[in-house]
C-alpha cells in the first residue's frame, strides 16, 4: 500500500504527461503505468510504490462539483512539488532538457537547512518543482 504520494491536477493533461514521462524516464529510469489521455490519468510507480500520479484539474472538479468554477490563478502557485535528488545541478540540467525552464538556478541554501541545495523550475504545463539535495 503507497501510503503518501503526489497526485498534480493538471490545467494542460497531455503537454504534464509527456513531460513527466519523458523527465521520470530520464531520471529513474521508469516508464508509465498507465496514461489514460481520455480521463486525464496517468500514473508512474517505482519498485512497486507510487512515484506520481497526473489527474485532469477539470475531472477532479467535476467529480467534487466545482467545474463551475474559475480555474486557478496562473500569477501565484497553490502547489509545488518536491523531489529529492542525488545531484540538483544535474537534474536541474535534464528537466531544462525536457523543456522545463529554470526559475532559480541550483544553489546552496545553508539558511533553509545543512548542507541544503535547491533548484526551481516550473514544468512546460505550468507546474512549480524544487528540486534538492542535502
Amino acid at each position: 500500500m503507497d501510503a503518501l504520494y503526489p497526485r498534480l491536477l493538471v490545467e494542460d493533461f497531455d503537454t504534464a504527461a509527456r513531460f513527466w514521462t519523458e523527465a521520470l524516464r530520464d531520471l529513474l529510469g521508469i516508464e508509465p503505468v498507465k496514461v489514460v489521455p481520455a480521463v486525464g490519468y496517468a500514473n508512474w510507480d517505482l519498485d512497486g510504490e507510487a512515484v506520481l500520479v497526473l489527474y485532469a484539474r477539470k475531472a477532479i472538479a467535476q467529480v467534487i462539483g466545482t467545474g463551475d468554477l474559475p480555474s486557478a490563478a496562473p500569477a501565484q502557485d497553490a502547489a509545488m512539488l518536491v523531489l529529492r535528488v542525488d545531484d540538483v545541478d544535474d537534474a536541474a540540467r535534464r528537466l531544462s532538457g525536457h523543456g522545463a525552464s529554470v526559475l532559480a538556478e541550483p544553489q546552496d541554501r545553508p539558511e533553509w537547512g545543512p548542507g541544503l541545495r535547491t533548484a526551481h523550475l516550473r514544468t512546460p504545463d505550468g507546474t512549480l518543482v524544487e528540486l534538492q539535495s542535502y
